[in-house]
């Protein structure tokens, strides 16, 4: 017998005898309950009195030593009979969750579309059977979701590794390289060699934000906001794309690196979907117990039904909003795992002119 068997029983043994106690408590209190005022009767009578072994007419009556002597030999009694009722009554309590953790077992083995479906009637265990299946169908998707995501990431690391391979075996098997053939072959080299460590990049920083927040500190918005435009102003004025700016005081509490992997991100998505001259405004403030990170973006018509599949891992409309194809699909992911794991609410839209609004609600520091 296993362990776990040895716990199961023993849990089944404790319930047993608990309930044996009760039902021997109850035969103890009933047995006191009758003897003890026939027992104060009998040292009550006067003495020369009649005999309490005998009453009035016809018939012999039962003194008060038979009495006790048959209380006390029911109690002995009620022992095993009690010892029995209590198993019997502490298996049928177990029955149920014996079958729930059989089932749990095998779906934890591996089989994870099983549920344990409990009917009627609704009790606490049929509760927590509801709970434990919607449990096991977010560990369902979850698995999914990590499945799909390391097939999508593994297609994503493979391709430039295949491209790194053919450049360089092309380059070695030509017998007629220079070395100008042999420096060009190097910089493409360099150049996909960056396009890995850029998409490595990208998925750590999803990693992390998946991880959740690991320190809270005051962060205001408007500054975060105020160093990532500042830095990529340049590259949307190369690209003809107008970088507007409206910022108040939004002081929210979380980890500043995440809090701006996320509005780099945001600006980042916004200036590569766009458009020649183009535009991108970034608002922050305050309202109420609650602050609000705004990105509105110019660019190609985004199909309503599309926005969610956006802030999926490797999940792109490149062909529909720029021809460039220079993203990994991981941007709005990263924004949407750092924006849950500061319990921040994200809501996005699609522009009837084209392009796309991103809202990011964060709480105030001591309104969570």
């Amino acid at each position: 017998m296993t362990s776990r068997q040895l716990a199961r029983r023993s849990l089944q043994r404790r319930l047993a005898l608990a309930y044996a106690a009760g039902i021997y408590a109850a035969g103890v209190f009933v047995v006191i309950f009758v003897d003890v005022p026939l027992a104060g009767i009998h040292a009550a009578r006067p003495v020369g009195g009649p005999s309490s072994s005998t009453i009035t007419g016809t018939g012999s009556g039962i003194s008060l030593p038979q009495l006790l002597m048959g209380s006390a030999v029911a109690l002995v009694v009620l022992i095993p009979v009690a010892l029995a009722l209590g198993w019997y009554v502490a298996g049928r309590f177990l029955h149920p969750l014996r079958a729930i953790t059989t089932t749990a077992k095998v779906i934890s083995a591996g089989d994870l579309h099983r549920r344990l479906d409990l009917g009627e009637p609704t009790d606490e265990l049929t509760e927590l059977g509801h709970t434990l299946d919607d449990l096991f169908a977010r560990l369902q998707a979850s698995f999914d979701a990590q499945r799909h995501f390391v097939a999508n990431a593994s297609h994503e690391l493979r391709t430039p590794l295949a491209g790194l391979r053919t450049l360089l075996e092309v380059a070695l098997a030509d017998p007629d390289a220079d070395a100008g053939t042999l420096r060009s072959a190097c910089q493409e080299a360099l150049a996909l060699g960056g396009h890995q460590e850029r998409l490595v990049q990208a998925l750590l920083a999803l990693a992390t934000s998946e991880r959740g927040v690991t320190r809270w500190d005051t962060v205001d918005l408007a500054h975060v906001v105020g160093g990532v435009l500042a830095s990529r102003r340049d590259q949307a004025t190369a690209t003809g794309i107008d970088l507007a700016e409206h910022l108040t005081p939004a002081v929210t509490a979380g980890d500043p690196r995440l809090i701006e992997s996320l509005v780099a991100n945001l600006v980042d998505n916004a200036i590569r979907h766009n458009h020649a001259d183009g535009h991108v405004k970034v608002t922050t403030e305050t309202s109420g117990t609650q602050v609000t990170l705004t990105v509105t973006n110019s660019g190609p018509v985004i199909p309503g039904d599309q926005i969610q599949r956006l802030f999926q891992p490797f999940q792109k409309l490149a062909a529909e909003r720029n021809g460039r194809g220079d993203g990994y699909g991981l941007g709005l992911a990263i924004v949407n795992a750092v924006a849950q794991a500061h319990h921040a609410t994200l809501t996005a839209g699609a522009r009837p002119e084209g392009g796309l609004a991103v809202t990011v609600r964060f709480a105030q520091p001591g309104a969570r």
